[in-house]
């Protein structure tokens, strides 16, 4: 596989795969700059294709819902994401995070998937939920940043296993909803796919850049 070596159990050398944390520390409110966790807390993007089979407006939100659900004996925040492509609703997932109080690091435990095609949900590919099937979680957002860091967000065999590489500390991101600087940019990659993707996070707002998608809104609900 590119990019390194893969060892026995299917992961890749030099992402870490394994966290150490005293869940009796994790829960579903805390402080990261970069991921914010507070209910109501409701962030929108847009990507604009004018060609190919992907033509049109395609929109995804991120909402910060005052629920909680119980994931590996872990009280986890939920967040949910709804997707639309040229105004139809193509898919809504429930994700589920919980962040380490005396670190700040935040942890993914997994998420519910809802597929849907003509208005109704077709299939739940990508679900899984951590302590399930042998998944585990993953870590989502590190409180202390260093470019070269290498993580697994998602531990899912067969199903997800997302990993993430801290490439950048002090980049600028323009988007509708502002310019933001000094923004971490994560490389993020996956165990069951060869391609590649990007993101860009701002201290204080969260994701403001994902591939193509762009923040045009943020706000409190």
């Amino acid at each position: 596989m590119k990019g390194g070596e893969v060892g026995p159990s299917g992961l890749l050398a030099g992402f870490k795969d394994s966290f150490s944390v005293n869940k009796n520390n994790l829960g579903p409110t805390g402080n990261n700059p970069y991921f914010i966790l507070d209910p109501g807390y409701k962030l929108s993007y847009e990507r604009r294709a004018v060609k190919g089979r992907k033509a049109g407006i395609s929109a995804f939100t991120t909402t910060v819902l005052n629920e909680t659900k119980i994931v590996d004996g872990v009280e986890t925040r939920v967040v949910q994401e709804r997707e639309e492509r040229n105004g139809q609703l193509v898919e809504v997932t429930r994700d589920y995070f919980a962040i380490d109080e005396s670190t700040n690091d935040v942890y993914y435990f997994g998420e519910d998937v809802n597929h849907y095609k003509n208005g109704m949900v077709v299939n739940h590919k990508g679900a899984w939920l951590s302590g399930v099937d042998g998944a585990k979680f993953g870590l989502i957002m590190p409180s202390q940043l260093m470019v070269g860091d290498k993580f697994y967000q998602e531990l899912a065999p067969n199903t997800a296993m997302d990993r993430a590489e801290l490439v950048g500390t002090d980049e600028k991101v323009e988007t509708p909803a502002g310019t933001f600087e000094n923004c971490i940019h994560f490389k993020e990659s996956s165990a069951l796919e060869a391609s590649t993707s990007h993101k860009w996070y701002a201290k204080g707002v969260g994701l403001v850049k994902d591939g193509k998608f762009v923040l045009v809104k943020i706000e409190k609900v």
